[in-house]
């Protein structure tokens, strides 16, 4: 048990729902109304599916790693790198997980013939292990790359699709509707992960303030203060309910979806409103440890909104 918390399964499994739902869910859909026949096979999908699930993984392993102190500080009940695993098992681990997720990425790039993914699959790592021990200590600059991390394992997938579909068919099916289309829907999940990551990572530095401030961290709450970070984090709220309903009324394919409408207000409309209100609430860790959770329950909503979202196509 000690071994699945250290990599955060619970997360794990929300990254690999978000890339299976948007393949089967969305982007296959999506080529069978336009006639197009997929040519990436579901073991190489699968394959990269693992990649990023084994990436994001030696991403939380290194940052428990180096956050020990802060750990002993906010959660002293809940440490597990260097009380329930060594920290030599840990790093171990780390470099395994590590390594065989980026062959497995390098495998996925000669395939489709992509060099840049060989980048991708090779630097995430890299990024990770410097956000662990320098981007997560200075003001937003973590929170945005854990946000964007999360916004390129949705933009993968399309990405990987399309990258095959080129191989076998020529590079004009990148100017084809059905890409356009495919990239349209995807980006959006895609910034929809994007927000909702930024916010809840904004809050856990609030849960964390206490363990941050003893080591020196510059996160958002302790740079400008609780009250303006709420009211940043309030304005980040106010805009994503702002989208969420514009999108709802500008694209007709959205309106047509059978209950889309009462998803909007039960899935996405009320947990925000809620989210909200607890939030500016919030003054103990407790109170921003709920409202992280209720950040995570508006990220599965979104993902779970997929399955609505193929039935437009």
């Amino acid at each position: 048990m000690a071994y699945l918390r250290l990599i955060r399964y619970k997360n794990l499994i929300i990254i690999a729902l978000l890339q299976i739902l948007l393949r089967y869910g969305l982007i296959l859909p999506i080529l069978d109304s336009f006639k197009i026949s997929p040519v990436l096979s579901d073991f190489r999908f699968i394959l990269v599916v693992i990649s990023t699930v084994l990436l994001a993984a030696s991403g939380y392993i290194i940052n428990d790693y180096f956050d020990i102190r802060i750990d002993r500080i906010n959660r002293p009940d809940s440490v597990v790198v260097g009380k329930k695993i060594s920290r030599r098992s840990t790093l171990f681990l780390h470099v395994l997980v590590t390594i065989t997720g980026m062959l497995i990425g390098l495998f996925i790039s000669y395939v489709t013939r992509k060099e840049n993914y060989a980048l991708f699959f090779i630097g995430i790592p890299v990024i990770l292990w410097y956000y662990s021990t320098t981007f997560k200590r200075h003001i937003l600059i973590g929170n945005l790359i854990i946000a964007m991390f999360t916004a390129i394992v949705a933009l993968l997938v399309v990405s990987v699709e399309f990258a095959a579909l080129a191989r076998v068919n020529g590079p004009q099916i990148l100017e084809t509707e059905a890409c356009s289309t495919a990239w349209f829907w995807t980006g959006g999940f895609a910034f929809f992960a994007f927000i909702t990551n930024l916010v809840r990572e904004i809050i856990k530095d609030a849960e964390d303030i206490k363990g941050d401030k003893a080591v020196g961290c510059k996160t958002l709450p302790l740079a400008m203060g609780m009250k303006l970070t709420k009211l940043f984090v309030l304005l980040l709220e106010i805009t994503s309910l702002a989208i969420l309903w514009l999108i709802y009324f500008l694209i007709p394919e959205i309106t047509h979806i059978p209950y889309a409408f009462v998803y909007f207000i039960v899935g996405f409309t009320i947990p925000h409103l809620l989210l909200i209100y607890f939030w500016m609430k919030a003054s103990e860790s407790k109170h921003f440890h709920g409202v992280s959770v209720l950040g995570k329950i508006i990220m599965l909503s979104g993902i779970l909104f997929i399955l609505l979202a193929g039935q437009a196509f």
